[in-house]
């Protein structure tokens, strides 16, 4: 009884060590669409519990079933220009007229008191604002096809676009792919379980968890 009690304690000793070593760093995960970043972005939430999805703030209407809070913070225009005046934001941009999206400086805190280390999930430009606001806390990784024309037909397959916006999302990736060599760590997504294991061990390492 005497050893299980000290190894439950060392286990406990031994989670605290690595949530304290995670909080205060971040990590940054980008990537064009059709590379496959939303799996192996659940799968590494999955497999370590000391990362908390971060949720993005926006001025767009919740759709049929997204809550505030939990799916993104949802605001009004005004209300979230206001919180620019405030300098409340990490980064933000308006991706079309009147539509913004940005990252909340409050949302890093509330992660950073769980004791836990905030994954971003975000696009190119945002990720690198980041990175440049929090520099030697953050790593960035960018996820990517092993090639154009693997993500054209993963694009394809998902029979969600029409000629005309599968051309635009791979035109897009083409732009953000030059981007790339910005960034702290380049995963190709070629296997889905070799490309998580190499993900999860990139994470682990600058986490030390």
């Amino acid at each position: 009884m005497t050893g299980f009690i000290r190894k439950t304690h060392l286990f406990l000793l031994y989670s605290q060590i690595n949530y304290a070593l995670s909080t205060g760093k971040i990590i940054i995960i980008t990537a064009p669409s059709g590379s496959g970043k939303t799996t192996l972005v659940k799968r590494l939430l999955d497999a370590c519990p000391h990362l908390a999805f971060s949720i993005s703030a926006c001025t767009r209407k919740p759709r049929p079933g997204e809550v505030h809070a939990r799916d993104y913070y949802f605001y009004e225009e005004t209300e979230f220009k206001k919180l620019i005046e405030e300098d409340a934001f990490v980064e933000w941009e308006m991706v079309y007229t009147g539509k913004y999206y940005g990252t909340l400086k409050s949302e890093m805190e509330r992660i950073w008191d769980e004791g836990k280390c905030p994954l971003v999930d975000i696009d190119v430009q945002g990720a690198l604002a980041i990175s440049k606001k929090y520099p030697g806390i953050s790593r960035t990784i960018f996820i990517e096809a092993p090639s154009i024309e693997v993500l054209r037909e993963r694009l394809r397959t998902r029979g969600t676009e029409t000629d005309h916006s599968l051309e635009e999302r791979v035109n897009k990736a083409k732009v953000e792919l030059t981007f790339a060599p910005q960034f702290d760590r380049i995963i190709i997504n070629e296997n889905l379980d070799t490309a998580t294991v190499e993900l999860r061990d990139v994470v682990e390492k600058f986490t030390g968890c």
